[in-house]
């Protein structure tokens, strides 16, 4: 199934956020719950780990990633149910995301932001947040879960084209 990203790059001073969102006929608090809670981040991205606050390490399981590894996710910001800040280190580099939520006549918007100092590797980075986000909405919905190949390497091109400027 082809799918279409929905996603924006958007030039910061210090590099770019490359923003997604995704969009819930839900309140705020049920969406927040989905991206919070350990049992129920384990039905998209894994479950997590620890006692979970602003300054304080929690380990995640990324489930669906190969070997399904766990890594270590330090809170910067936590403002329930509007803004979560994380940041981690791995092999591939320093990862900077947020979550913003909010809502209006009972629909929240949920906007995945991820802070890039550089845009090398956009090509895998983009369509690897598409999937998860996707992988939240069906988990919410009660469909089935996307195939990862749906969206690499075939939104690849998509996203290195963002970076070619008008």
């Amino acid at each position: 199934m082809k799918r279409s990203p929905i996603v924006r790059l958007v030039p910061t001073a210090d590099g770019d956020d490359l923003v997604h969102t995704r969009t819930f006929g839900a309140p705020i608090d049920d969406v927040w719950a989905s991206v919070t809670e350990p049992e129920r981040t384990a039905r998209w991205f894994g479950p997590w780990e620890g006692d979970a606050g602003p300054g304080r390490t929690v380990r995640a399981r990324m489930a669906y990633e190969e070997g399904a590894p766990w890594c270590d996710l330090l809170i910067e910001v936590c403002e329930p149910p509007r803004r979560l800040a994380v940041s981690m280190s791995d092999e591939a580099g320093d990862w900077h995301m947020e979550l913003r939520l909010s809502e209006s006549a009972g629909t929240t918007e949920l906007q995945l932001v991820h802070h890039l100092t550089t845009t090398k590797g956009i090509g895998e980075i983009g369509p690897g947040w598409e999937y998860y986000l996707d992988m939240l909405v069906a988990a919410r919905d009660g469909t089935e879960a996307p195939s990862f190949d749906d969206y690499y390497p075939a939104q690849r091109a998509h996203f290195e084209s963002l970076t070619a400027g008008p």
